[in-house]
């Protein structure tokens, strides 16, 4: 990549990772947020998929209008809603005042991811895109790393709002960088020829409706998440209420499971370029249904065990991600990219969304305070990922 492809991604990656530290920050604090509002498995689930599903509506609205935008616009207009719902999450002190504010945040934040994935389409050629997504996605392990323990040892201080309020002001001084050095994207407005080429909303609508490949894209993407986000909510929780760890050694499964991502990540995004995004994808997802299996199925065991079983799903649960997103934004071409996108994290939103949903359906609290049927939530997370691996093999790319 040359130097301003080199910065463009910088601040992606910064965005992404304020995107997802906020996102995740809920997971890890299942247990205390139970505990604070008196809650059960069921009403904290909501709290996770309040957020998705209001991403959900979003993405699919502004999927009939993001493509007719400068994409410069479109990302600071969103970052700087989602960094003001963000600290409202802070500032909630009630579970429904919380529960509302997940939803203003999600509506913000879906669109956001999709933004970020359609300037990266945009901007970075196919032979070469694998790798950037990889760094991107770093955001994720960045955010496991140093986000989420840090997030967790302010939490223990000064109460579960705290996390919030900080990466509520990260983003906005993230925001003010990203206004300072980003430049205008328009590229996807016009075609060769200097004519518009943004759609009407029909003709976005009909646009999936009309092509299979995308159709294709977008099961993909909604069978994915439910291959791995079924378990994701409760592993937390699930570490502390069953196994017995504490809330520092919970941070240290997220931090070196976020280490080994981010080392893991780029290679991932490169092995995918040389050797091929279905192959790629197919083998980290069959690594993955060990992982899962060991995690949901762990008994009481030494913090050396857990932090293998969990390690080991972050890796290949995210490497898979890249090869599967690399894909995903191959499927249409660059001037409907957005809206495309738009809806693709619309999908992978309700995916979510409806992964903590059958999770919190699924887990159940015991009368002993341990939780209850998680095993259940893996072999469903292990069906879906056999389902993606068979439909990856069947996208076809065209840009």
């Amino acid at each position: 990549m040359n130097r301003q492809e080199q910065l463009l991604i910088f601040i992606l990656v910064t965005i992404q990772f304020t995107h997802v530290v906020d996102f995740m920050m809920m997971m890890p604090l299942g247990k205390q947020f139970m505990e604070l509002y008196t809650i059960e498995p069921q009403q904290f689930s909501l709290l996770v998929s309040s957020y998705a599903f209001a991403a959900f509506l979003a993405g699919l609205g502004g999927s009939l209008f993001i493509d007719r935008f400068d994409r410069r616009s479109v990302l600071l207009l969103l970052y700087a809603g989602f960094a003001m719902g963000t600290i409202s999450c802070g500032l909630a002190n009630s579970y429904g005042l919380l529960l509302a504010a997940r939803a203003l945040t999600g509506m913000f934040g879906g669109l956001l991811g999709a933004t970020v994935f359609a300037i990266v389409g945009d901007v970075i050629p196919f032979e070469r895109r694998g790798r950037a997504i990889g760094l991107i996605m770093t955001g994720f392990s960045v955010a496991s790393i140093v986000g989420v323990p840090t997030g967790i040892y302010l939490a223990s201080i000064y109460g579960v709002r705290m996390p919030f309020l900080a990466i509520g002001s990260l983003a906005a001084v993230f925001f003010a960088l990203a206004w300072w050095v980003l430049p205008a994207m328009r590229s996807h407005l016009q075609t060769i020829d200097g004519n518009s080429a943004h759609a009407t909303p029909k003709e976005v609508v009909n646009a999936v409706l009309n092509d299979r490949n995308q159709r294709k894209a977008l099961l993909f993407t909604l069978v994915l998440m439910l291959g791995h986000f079924t378990i994701i909510p409760f592993i937390a929780p699930y570490m502390q209420m069953n196994i017995g760890f504490s809330e520092k050694e919970v941070a240290m499964l997220y931090g070196v499971g976020g280490t080994v991502t981010a080392i893991c990540l780029p290679v991932f995004g490169r092995l995918a370029d040389r050797y091929g995004h279905v192959l790629v994808f197919g083998i980290a997802s069959a690594a993955a249904l060990f992982s899962i299996f060991a995690i949901t199925n762990l008994p009481p065991v030494a913090l050396p065990v857990a932090l293998l079983a969990t390690s080991s799903f972050f890796m290949v649960a995210s490497g898979r991600s890249v090869p599967a997103t690399t894909l995903v934004t191959s499927v249409v071409k660059p001037e409907k990219r957005g809206s495309f996108m738009s809806i693709r994290q619309s999908v992978n939103e309700a995916g979510l969304g409806l992964s903590s949903f059958i999770s919190g359906l699924i887990v159940v609290k015991n009368p002993d305070g341990c939780l209850g049927h998680y095993e259940i939530a893996g072999y469903f997370a292990i069906l879906m990922s056999i389902v993606a691996v068979w439909l990856a093999k069947r996208l076809r790319t065209v840009s």
